[in-house]
Parts: structure tokens; sequence; C-alpha cells
């Protein structure tokens, strides 16, 4: 959550500074700029959120998975994750 706020406040100042610059193009097509310019700017002034990010990210999904196999187990009847029921077929 930290890490897109902080992208989204990248991208709004870089627009606004995109936006005032007295340069004759459209708004759209500034706007695309800004896009560009504020990841490539993320890219590399966020790095250690982005990192922090994604090690969340794997914390949950590992987490996730563990409270899928224990579920699996509890409704095979097993406390092994059901390995012994397909060991048995």
């Amino acid at each position: 959550m930290k890490y897109s706020l902080a992208r989204l406040g990248l991208f709004g100042l870089v627009a606004c500074a995109v936006l005032v610059v007295p340069i004759d193009l459209s708004v759209p097509l500034k706007l695309m700029i800004a896009v560009l310019v504020s990841a490539v700017l993320a890219f590399f002034l966020l790095k250690g959120m982005r990192e922090e990010a994604s090690v969340q990210a794997v914390g949950m999904a590992q987490r996730r998975s563990e409270k899928r196999e224990r579920l699996r187990a509890a409704l095979n009847g097993d406390d092994d994750g059901g390995e012994s029921a397909t060991k048995a077929d």
C-alpha cells in the first residue's frame, strides 16, 4: 500500500511539473509523458520500497498456501496435508 501511494505521489508531482511547462502539447500527451517519466524515476527512487513490497507479497502467498494445505488436510481428515489419502490410492 505504501509503495502504491508513493508511486501515485511521484506521478502527481511529475504530472504537475509537466503540465506547468509551457510546451505546445495536448494534455493527454503530457500525462502520458508524466506516466513514463514517473515510472523511470520510481524504478530508481523507490527500489527499496518495491523490494519490501515484494517480500511482503511472497510472505502472504506462502501463508495462504499453508492455510490452504491445512484446510485440505482437515477436509480429508488427515493431519499430514492429505498425503496419506493419495498414497493409499
